[in-house]
């Protein structure tokens, strides 16, 4: 494998046992450490992976190699996968969310929307399997903020059922449309 595919987009897991996982290289950062002898080069790595069907993770990784700083982001990542409640290919309900200076407004969007989002989000988004959604990022256009304020507001979504069954309601009452939007998931789903 050529060394600008890893740096660039998409790219599939290299493990062949279990699910496979899109892996997605987000940003490349070389940083440097001063010592008493001189400077110290190495690579600072935000990796994004999901399974496309709901289940996001995201990492950071830091070594002397491109290689290993990959890997030791894609195994945080990895580790810190968690599900994200979706409505069919859509969110379930508006969210903004915050991390450091970074802000993230995601918006539930039509069917044949598409991914209105660049850069961090739009692989976070896409890595889930998000496919119709609206996005607006304000305050810092920081790629690792970005991320985590994304991932952040995916923590912060709540299945319509789940809201239901806090507020003592049935789901009908709540969301109408519900019924047929799982109808249609399942259907799709065969």
């Amino acid at each position: 494998m050529r060394m600008m595919s890893r740096l660039s987009g998409k790219r599939e897991s290299r493990n062949t046992e279990g699910p496979q996982l899109d892996v997605r290289v987000v940003r490349t950062n070389k940083v440097f450490k001063t010592h008493k002898g001189g400077k110290t080069a190495s690579w600072s790595i935000l990796v994004v992976v999901g399974d496309n069907h709901g289940q996001v993770g995201v990492g950071l990784g830091k070594a002397r190699g491109i290689p290993d700083a990959i890997r030791k982001a894609e195994d945080a990542a990895r580790k810190g996968m968690f599900p994200v409640p979706m409505i069919g290919k859509t969110i379930a309900h508006e969210v903004t969310a915050i991390s450091g200076t970074a802000k993230v407004i995601l918006r539930p969007a039509a069917a044949g929307t598409g991914v209105k989002a660049g850069g961090a989000v739009r692989a976070c988004l896409e890595a889930a399997g998000i496919h119709d959604v609206l996005a607006k990022s304000l305050g810092s256009r920081n790629a690792i903020n970005m991320a985590y304020a994304t991932m952040a507001a995916f923590k912060s979504l709540s299945s319509p059922e789940a809201v239901a069954e806090r507020r003592g309601l049935e789901v009908k009452h709540l969301v109408p449309w519900l019924e047929k939007a799982r109808k249609e998931e399942a259907d799709a789903a065969y």
